[in-house]
C-alpha cells in the first residue's frame, strides 16, 4: 500500500480560530441603524469604532473610542450634521481622526474626531462636498494618496475629491448604465474595480476615465454583489447564481475571459460582504443576516481559494467593523478583528494564530501599510503612482507625526481646521479604566504595582489594554506578594532554628 505524501496543505494560518470577547467587553445599548441599505454600518480604527445608529429627523453614527466598552447612555453625544440617514462611513487610511460620511442627503461630509473622542454632539464639519444628484451610498479613501476620496452615488455616477481643498477633481459619469454595487481601489490607488447592477465587473482608470477591463455577467443572479481589488493585482468577487446560490469568484485581470475559481457557499439571502487583509493574503466573508464568519486564504497554487475556518454564533450579524493590522494585539498573535454588530450591541471577534511563544512572531506580522501617505494629493493627480509606505508592528505601533497633515490643514480653501489635540477630556459616555487595589504584603510590591499597571497602558497614550489583562496583571500581583509573605515568614523562623541551634551548641540549654 502506498500512502500519499502532502495530504495536508502547509500553512501557517491553517489553525487560525475566532473568539468573541467576553459580556464585559462588549459595548451595549446601541441603536444600530435599520436603513435599507448593503454597508457594513461599522468602520474602525486603531483609535475608534464608529456606527451608523438609528436618528430622528435627519442621520447620525456614533464614535467612541476603541477602548470602550459597556452601555452606551442615550445622552452620548454624536455625529448628526446630515439631513437625512447615514448610508456608509469610513475612516481616513492616513488619518485616524478623519472620517468621511455618505448620506441620502446626496452630500458626503468630511469630519475631525478630536483625541478622547466626542464631549458634545458634532455637527458642522471640515469639509461639505456636493455634486452627488441622488442619495450617495460608496465612499474609498485612496490607499496611498493623501486626502484623496472616491464617492458613488444612486445617479450612478463616480467623482473624485481633493478633500484638502474640496475640490472634485475627476468626475465619470458615462461608465455605468445602472445602480453601483461596490467600488475598492487598487494596492497602488492607479485604477480601481467596480461590480455594477447590469452584471459586469469593469477595471477603471480614474484619472483617464477609461475602462480597462471589462466582464458581463460576472454572477449570473440579479442580487447585490461585491468586488475587491487583491495585492497582487486579482480580484476577488461575491454574488449570487442563477438559482439564488451565494458564490464567491477570484479573477484574474490579465484575462477576464474566465474565473480562476468560482465556489458556490450556500442558499442564503444575505448579501456576502468581503473584508481583505493584504498582508496575510486572507479574506473573511461576513453576510448580513449570517451567523457565521467563514475566513480563506489565497494563494498561487491550485484550487488557489482555500477554505480555512468558520466562526459561528447563535445571533445573526447587522453588519461588522474590521479593525486594520496597525490596531491587533501582537502579543497575542491576533491577526484580525471584527467589530460583530448586533441589534443592540458592538461584539469584537478576535482571529488568533495558535503560538507557544511569546516573542514577536514576525512570519505573522509582515510590515503593514502606516498613516504616512505615499503621496500628496497634487502628485497622483500629476499621474504619479506609490505603493503603501510601510511600518513595523515589532514592538506594537505608534503613529509618527506627519509634517502631511499640517501642510494640508494650512491650505485656505476649505480649510481643515485642527482642533485642539492636547484636549484630553473624557467622553461623556465613557468609562473609567477598572482598577483594584491588591491586599496589603511587602511595602516594595506596593511600590512595584504602579509601575506595572503603567506598562499594560497603551504607549499612544490613547487606548488601553482590554480589562482582562489588568485582571490578570492584579492576580499576579496577588500571587506575589503571597509567596513573598511565605518566604518572609520561612525566613523569620529559620533565623529563630538558628538562634536556638547555637544557644545548643554554646552549651546555654
Amino acid at each position: 500500500m502506498s500512502f500519499r505524501r502532502g495530504v495536508v496543505r502547509q500553512s501557517k494560518f491553517r489553525h487560525v480560530f475566532a473568539q468573541a470577547w467576553k459580556a464585559e467587553h462588549c459595548i451595549d445599548d446601541v441603536r444600530v441603524s435599520r436603513v435599507t441599505w448593503d454597508s457594513p454600518l461599522c468602520v474602525v480604527n486603531p483609535k475608534f469604532i464608529a456606527v451608523i445608529i438609528e436618528a430622528g429627523g435627519g442621520g447620525a453614527f456614533l464614535v467612541v473610542p476603541i477602548s470602550k466598552s459597556g452601555r452606551i447612555d442615550q445622552s452620548c453625544p454624536t455625529v448628526c450634521g446630515h439631513a437625512a440617514p447615514v448610508l456608509d462611513i469610513q475612516w481616513s487610511p492616513h488619518d485616524d481622526n478623519i472620517i468621511a460620511s455618505a448620506s441620502e442627503d446626496c452630500t458626503v461630509k468630511v469630519w475631525q474626531i478630536p483625541d478622547g473622542g466626542l464631549t458634545s454632539p458634532m455637527t458642522d464639519a471640515i469639509v461639505t462636498l456636493e455634486g452627488h444628484s441622488k442619495r450617495v451610498g460608496i465612499l474609498a479613501w485612496h490607499p496611498t494618496a493623501f486626502n484623496i476620496l472616491l464617492t458613488a452615488g444612486c445617479d450612478n455616477v463616480i467623482l473624485v475629491w481633493n478633500v484638502g481643498t474640496g475640490e472634485l477633481v475627476y468626475q465619470l459619469s458615462d461608465t455605468h448604465p445602472d445602480l453601483i454595487y461596490s467600488v475598492s481601489w487598487n494596492k497602488n490607488g492607479s485604477a480601481v474595480c467596480t461590480v455594477c447592477k447590469d452584471k459586469a465587473l469593469r477595471v477603471i482608470d480614474p484619472r483617464r476615465g477609461t475602462v480597462l477591463k471589462v466582464r458581463e455577467k460576472v454572477h449570473d443572479g440579479s442580487r447585490p454583489m461585491r468586488a475587491v481589488f487583491l495585492s497582487d493585482g486579482k480580484i476577488l468577487t461575491t454574488g449570487f447564481s442563477r438559482i439564488s446560490e451565494r458564490q464567491l469568484a477570484l479573477w484574474d485581470t490579465k484575462d477576464l475571459s474566465d474565473p480562476v475559481v468560482i465556489q458556490e457557499m450556500d442558499t442564503s439571502n444575505g448579501v456576502l460582504l468581503p473584508y481583505y487583509d493584504p498582508d496575510t493574503n486572507m479574506f473573511y466573508l461576513c453576510g448580513k443576516g449570517d451567523c457565521t464568519i467563514r475566513y480563506f486564504e489565497v494563494t498561487d497554487e491550485s484550487p488557489f481559494v482555500h477554505f480555512l475556518s468558520l466562526y459561528s454564533s447563535k445571533e445573526p450579524q447587522r453588519g461588522a467593523g474590521f479593525l486594520s493590522k496597525r490596531g491587533v494585539d501582537v502579543n497575542k498573535c491576533e491577526i484580525a478583528r471584527f467589530y460583530k454588530l448586533h441589534e443592540r450591541k458592538v461584539e469584537p471577534i478576535s482571529m488568533t494564530v495558535p503560538r507557544k511563544s511569546d516573542l514577536f512572531q514576525g512570519d505573522l506580522y509582515p510590515d503593514t501599510a502606516g498613516l504616512e501617505p505615499a503621496l500628496l494629493a497634487d502628485e497622483w493627480i500629476a499621474g504619479q503612482d506609490a505603493s503603501p509606505l510601510l511600518v513595523s508592528l515589532s514592538g506594537g505601533y505608534s503613529a509618527p507625526p506627519s509634517k502631511h497633515r499640517d501642510t494640508v490643514r494650512m491650505k485656505p480653501k476649505p480649510k481643515l481646521a485642527s482642533q485642539d489635540s492636547s484636549s484630553t477630556t473624557p467622553t461623556a459616555c465613557s468609562l473609567a479604566a477598572p482598577t483594584s487595589t491588591p491586599t496589603s504584603g511587602a511595602k516594595e510590591m506596593e511600590e512595584e504595582e504602579p509601575l506595572a499597571r503603567a506598562a499594560t497602558r497603551d504607549t499612544d497614550g490613547n487606548t488601553e489594554r482590554p480589562k482582562r489583562e489588568d485582571d490578570l496583571l492584579n492576580e499576579l500581583l496577588a500571587e506575589m506578594k503571597a509567596l513573598r509573605a511565605v518566604v518572609l515568614a520561612q525566613s523569620q523562623r529559620i533565623e529563630l532554628l538558628e538562634r536556638q541551634l547555637a544557644r545548643i551548641e554554646d552549651g546555654d540549654v
